[in-house]
């Protein structure tokens, strides 16, 4: 099974399928037991009605038991019962996806397939080491339609992954409707091209890009993701990737001049001013984020905010000097500390990649720790919670080795094994400071992901890697789990899944001719230390 279950034991037996078998749920269960059923119709062409009703037939049978804890589940098979209990609505439908991989992996395919549908007796108990398990989805760079997201969502429910983190604005475009302010898609959400590769003379594509979710669109993505226990967070990357808002209403922008949505990748001079019409402009956008996604935690970006327009611009100066503030960097701190206030007003917590470390931040907000674990290490030590995504172990739009052949090669090889030792908590960190570390996320980029078998390709099956390792506690052992993923990939390729093969990309998923920007772990190392430099425990 993926992820490896705490405690499993086979017992003789198994349990077989057929025409007499029901589903049975306490009314309470009822949206994972009708899930349930969903996942196995298809497939089966078996009819599995849903009842209440919990008697001694043939049965898979679902139950609440509150002392398991939350997200924790117990799976009981034998020759005559499955029954399925967890700690929480969340544990039960864990508890389904657990059933569902002792299946074939035929049962993920949607027509009637032949297939013996039997599950071996076994006792599974599992519970997950970290309560934020996740996934950052850039969709920013390249948008992905709504149906591709909910197809994700699902991937990511397979792999008991419960937080789904959307970047939903940066320098190339805007990807949410907003009433208020409504230029904000209309104009925001459309680039004229895209840049092909990752060279700084890279040359673009010449063809338009855009697209946007309405808000109709949200709710549904949400409601969705929801179904299967899935958190959806909005990120809002403010002030610096915001090029595709100051396009939109140039007013937002330092030099108040029309500038188009950008096309090229990488950190972009064009910031958003800290007027305090500005920031009235981005409560309102907030609060409209905040109606749409129910959300505890609220991304509003921080990361890699150049400060060469507002160290140059004379109203900034004034505005430094009027908020008696030190430096533009002080100035940051304050822009982000005022919509953290914002969202606190709202009863949400501010979520923020660690360059806000650099200065101070907000009691309440919780830390996306990219650079390394120096953030982690750093905000966990200042009692902020802490979300670990280091580049070097879960950012998979790097390289996936040293072969000549991977598509637009970026940065340092992330292997499998890499994404595999990922381990969230800083050895440095004590126990106390370690309860801080609420859990990791892998992150998708898309700046070289321009559909979504790109994303796949990328995505898997290092995502399955991050998933576990997120999710099992104890010691791990690569070679054990190159064993169960070869027993899992078959599922993927049920689902359509494109993942990269351990043997390298297949002829389709290579990008021939179209440059990258590689780097030694050395080289890259150097880089991500002058980069953290600034921040202090």
């Amino acid at each position: 099974m993926l992820p490896r279950p705490a405690f499993l034991q086979l017992l003789d037996g198994e349990f077989r399928l057929d025409d007499t078998t029901a589903i049975t749920a306490p009314r309470e269960l009822a949206p994972s037991a009708h899930w349930l059923q969903g996942a196995l119709r298809p497939a089966t062409g078996l009819w599995l009605p849903v009842g209440v009703a919990v008697g001694a037939g043939h049965a898979i049978t679902l139950r609440l038991a509150p002392e398991l804890g939350h997200e924790a589940y117990r799976l009981s098979v034998t020759t005559e019962r499955v029954v399925i209990e967890g700690g929480s609505q969340a544990g039960v439908f864990y508890g389904c996806q657990a059933l569902l991989q002792l299946l074939p992996p035929a049962v993920h395919r949607r027509s009637v397939t032949e297939a013996r549908w039997t599950v071996p007796a076994v006792e599974v108990e599992d519970r997950p080491r970290f309560r934020w398990r996740g996934v950052m989805l850039d969709v920013a760079r390249h948008f992905l339609p709504k149906r591709e997201v909910l197809r994700f969502v699902d991937l990511m429910a397979l792999h008991r992954l419960n937080t789904l983190h959307l970047h939903l604005t940066d320098d190339q475009g805007w990807r949410l409707e907003i009433k208020r302010h409504p230029r904000l898609a209309e104009v925001g959400a459309w680039r004229a091209e895209s840049q092909v590769g990752a060279g700084e003379c890279a040359p673009g594509d010449g063809r338009p890009h855009g697209g946007y979710y309405t808000q109709d669109d949200i709710r549904e993505i949400v409601a969705y993701a929801a179904e299967r226990h899935i958190t959806v967070v909005p990120e809002i990357d403010l002030p610096g990737h915001s090029q595709a808002a100051i396009a939109a209403y140039p007013e937002l922008g330092v030099q108040g001049v029309e500038l188009p949505v950008f096309t090229r990748w990488g950190i972009n001079p064009n910031i958003l001013n800290t007027e305090e019409s500005t920031l009235a402009f981005l409560r309102e956008v907030l609060d409209e984020v905040v109606d749409l996604f129910p959300s505890r935690v609220v991304g509003i970006g921080g990361d890699e905010c150049p400060k060469g327009q507002w160290r140059a611009d004379p109203r900034t100066q004034e505005l430094i000097r009027e908020r008696g503030l030190a430096d533009e960097h002080a100035l940051q701190a304050w822009f982000t500390g005022r919509l953290a206030d914002h969202l606190a007003d709202r009863g949400r917590r501010a979520f923020t990649w660690d360059d806000v470390l650099e200065g101070p931040v907000p009691a309440d907000t919780v830390i996306a720790s990219w650079r390394g674990l120096t953030g982690a290490r750093t905000a966990a030590r200042r009692g902020l919670d802490v979300v670990a995504c280091p580049d070097d172990r879960v950012y998979l739009d790097y390289r996936q080795s040293e072969r000549d052949d991977e598509p637009i090669p970026f940065a340092v090889p992330l292997t499998l094994e890499d994404a595999y030792r990922f381990d969230p908590v800083p050895p440095e960190l004590t126990p106390e400071q370690a309860r801080h570390v609420i859990g990791g996320q892998a992150n998708i980029w898309t700046e070289h992901m321009d559909n979504p078998r790109t994303v796949d390709y990328y995505a898997f099956p290092r995502l399955c890697a991050v998933a576990e390792a997120l999710w099992s506690e104890g010691e791990r052992d690569f070679d054990e789990f190159r064993t169960r993923l070869a027993d899992h990939l078959p599922r993927l390729d049920a689902l359509g899944v494109e993942y990269r093969r351990e043997t390298g990309p297949l002829p389709w998923q290579r990008r021939p001719g179209i440059e990258g920007k590689p780097s030694t772990r050395h080289e890259w190392a150097d880089f991500i230390d002058r980069l953290v430099a600034p921040i202090k425990d």
